[in-house]
């Protein structure tokens, strides 16, 4: 591993911090990730409309990003960063504490998605930065792997300890402040990391060209119908299926493996079938889950239900890294590598535009009409999304 790892960094650069705060806080958010719908449904006594609010305010610093991002300018991003890992220490330490109050615990979550949103904002900056030349694809990767392995050994945690004491409500303040003091340790190892990296120019403004118009639209629809998985998906299995935090930490646990081990097969079939046919497919392919979770209960037993949809929950997050596609759609059409970044900034914030209002809107449809209609929706916006991907034209076109 050491040797692998001299082989993609720069002798100077202080990767090995860089990649142990990352891992730190992977296990960090993965027991966060394990328990917190749990939290909301059981202690907080969320319901579906409520759920939608608490990820309108979790969502909303990613909004904000590229404005954030422009207030810190004038920081490294190894420093902006580690302000990322003290704001994400103040959110997690407040769930800890503060009494199971909508209001509050929403607040809290919204501090730690901020300093969440935050270091996202600069993974990539730093990864590049670090890695020799030739190597940045190598350096992003390798973040990405430690990253997830983190998460996943902080599901495993939960797996295991909920399953043991299920029922001690207790646990979930505890595990919260647990993951408070992982946060603190990866805060620690980030000071260590000495360099001074200028932050991504592209992430902290907005690209907008006339060519890219049509990636926009689908970013639009594509945020839209993540979103309703993302936040209403995992919240049915514990509101209605009745679900605890062992069962949705296995649940993210074999997703997480699932996209692990199947992410570079769809790279593949992206480069050999085209990503206008990903495009297409994924969406279509959304109409079945959507169809299985909104409805399953209307043709099965309640047991057989809640099994198809957890399968159909892994099976959408392997459907989502056909979003990979819409990167390679918007590299065919770039003149650069930094138009490529710029634009894909812009997208996620398009996304987050989105994810937002999605969020807030889902948890009043469900509340009022049903599961039912919510993934009815989820899944004509999929077909939306399928044939408007199917009029875009897969050969380079010059600037308009």
């Amino acid at each position: 591993m050491k040797d692998s790892l001299k082989s993609i960094y720069k002798e100077d650069a202080p990767y090995k911090a860089y990649l142990v705060s990352l891992l730190s806080v992977g296990v960090a958010y993965g027991l966060y990730k394990g328990i917190i719908d749990n939290y909301l449904a059981e202690v907080v006594s969320m319901g579906e409309f409520d759920r939608g609010i608490a990820e309108f305010f979790r969502e909303l610093p990613g909004l904000l990003l590229v404005g954030i991002l422009a207030v810190l300018y004038r920081f490294s991003a190894e420093k902006i960063f580690r302000i990322g890992a003290v704001v994400m220490i103040i959110g997690m330490l407040m769930l800890s504490v503060v009494p199971a109050s909508r209001v509050l615990v929403t607040l809290s979550i919204c501090v730690f998605s901020l300093g969440e949103h935050i270091q996202l904002g600069m993974k990539n900056s730093l990864g590049v930065h670090y890695a020799k030349r030739g190597k940045s694809g190598l350096s992003l990767g390798k973040q990405v792997s430690f990253y997830d392995f983190g998460t996943l050994a902080g599901y495993l945690v939960i797996i295991v300890v909920f399953r043991i004491l299920a029922g001690d409500s207790t646990l979930f303040r505890l595990f919260f402040a647990v993951s408070a003091a992982i946060l603190l340790a990866s805060f620690a190892c980030s000071t260590r990391m000495k360099s001074n990296s200028a932050t991504d120019k592209n992430r902290r403004r907005f690209y907008f060209r006339k060519k890219f118009t049509k990636y926009y639209i689908l970013e639009v629809t594509y945020g839209a119908r993540k979103q309703v998985f993302f936040t209403f998906g995992p919240y049915l299995l514990v509101l209605h299926f009745g679900a605890n935090a062992s069962v949705m930490s296995l649940l993210f646990a074999i997703s997480a493996i699932c996209c692990s081990v199947l992410s570079p097969y769809v790279g593949k079939l992206i480069d050999k079938i085209g990503y206008k046919i990903v495009m297409i497919s994924d969406t279509l392919l959304l109409v079945i889950v959507c169809f299985f979770y909104g409805f399953a209960e209307h043709f099965f037993s309640t047991r057989v239900s809640f099994i198809i949809c957890c399968s159909m929950y892994v099976l959408d997050s392997i459907i989502s890294l056909a979003s990979m596609a819409s990167n390679v759609y918007v590299q065919s059409l770039s003149d650069s590598p930094e138009e490529t970044r710029a634009t894909i900034a812009t997208g996620v914030s398009v996304n987050h535009l989105v994810t937002i209002f999605v969020a807030l809107l889902g948890g009043w449809v469900w509340k009022v009409t049903g599961i039912e209609t919510l993934f009815t929706i989820s899944a004509i916006i999929g077909l939306f999304n399928s044939a408007f991907a199917a009029t875009i034209k897969t050969e380079k076109r010059s600037e308009e």
